[in-house]
């Protein structure tokens, strides 16, 4: 890891803890599937890209206004959608809800769940293809689902 000041909303060690097994797992297994003659190993600490994803989602500045003490933007940027495209966010979620669960006593996998379809009304402004009619509540809006359990 680099050796830079942290920001107040840093992952902590015990955050760090808990999803660093699926990340270094996520490295080798992708390292695993690569030739391995001409190739460097990884130069960028997997706590310090996580970090970036997480100053870039929490402050909602643009990719290439990440400060440059974090790794290059481009290599982050990467990252994020590797790990997106390859359902690791997904398994992160999981993984922090299951523990979450057993924390509070609780099954780890859910056995019922609720469904709500609510309408939201959108913009004058988007487009009439875009956008759908809930004939029942007369909006012209969009469906989102909702799920929880």
């Amino acid at each position: 890891m680099t050796t830079r000041r942290p920001y107040p909303r840093d992952l902590s060690d015990a955050h760090w803890e808990l999803i660093e097994p699926v990340l270094a797992a996520w490295r080798f297994e992708r390292r695993g599937r690569a030739l391995d003659f001409g190739r460097p190993p990884p130069e960028h600490d997997l706590r310090d890209i996580m970090d970036a994803i997480l100053y870039v989602d929490r402050t909602g500045v643009q990719w290439r206004s990440l400060p440059h003490d974090f790794p290059h933007w481009n290599t982050v940027y990467g990252y994020f959608v590797r790990w997106q495209q390859e359902g690791v966010f997904a398994q992160l979620n999981g993984l922090l809800r299951q523990l979450l669960r057993q924390k509070e006593g609780r099954e780890v996998e859910p056995s019922a769940c609720v469904i709500d379809a609510p309408s939201v009304k959108t913009s004058t402004s988007v487009l009439a293809s875009g956008q759908g009619i809930d004939a029942g509540k007369k909006i012209v809006g969009r469906k989102r689902s909702v799920v929880t359990d």
